[in-house]
């Protein structure tokens, strides 16, 4: 697993969205989202680490986003994706490192509706509008 951050909370800000303010929170890999299709959000590196996981998607960020060594644009690389060119995967580490120094929230969805497993996921920035 990668480094576990201490804070687990989300974070908020002034462009906070209403979609944030109305998602189940999620603080560790025990909670379970209220019902199917439910919006979850969290900050928590192991929650985030195990959706991944069992999607059998790997950390990644959009080529050509980095600044100074540092990861752009996050996002996974799913399985059967056409990802092409323009995904580069990195480390859970350099990951997470680009998710906490950008004050990011992981917003997303264990299951849709109808019970089956979502791949949904979002990621924001509180304090700004162009996360």
């Amino acid at each position: 697993m990668a480094r576990q951050q201490e804070r687990t909370e989300i974070r908020t800000g002034p462009q906070t969205s209403r979609s944030l303010r109305y998602a189940q929170q999620i603080t560790s890999t025990d909670d379970q989202p209220e019902r199917p299709g439910r919006s979850l959000v969290t900050a928590d590196h192991e929650v985030i680490q195990r959706w991944a996981d069992r999607r059998d998607a790997a950390p990644a960020t959009i080529t050509g986003t980095e600044h100074d060594g540092v990861a752009g644009v996050l996002t996974f690389d799913f399985p059967l994706g056409d990802s092409g060119e323009r995904l580069r995967r990195i480390s859970w580490d350099d990951w997470f490192r680009s998710f906490d120094e950008r004050n990011l929230n992981f917003m997303y969805q264990e299951e849709r509706s109808d019970g089956r497993q979502s791949n949904f996921f979002r990621l924001e920035n509180p304090g700004r509008e162009d996360a």
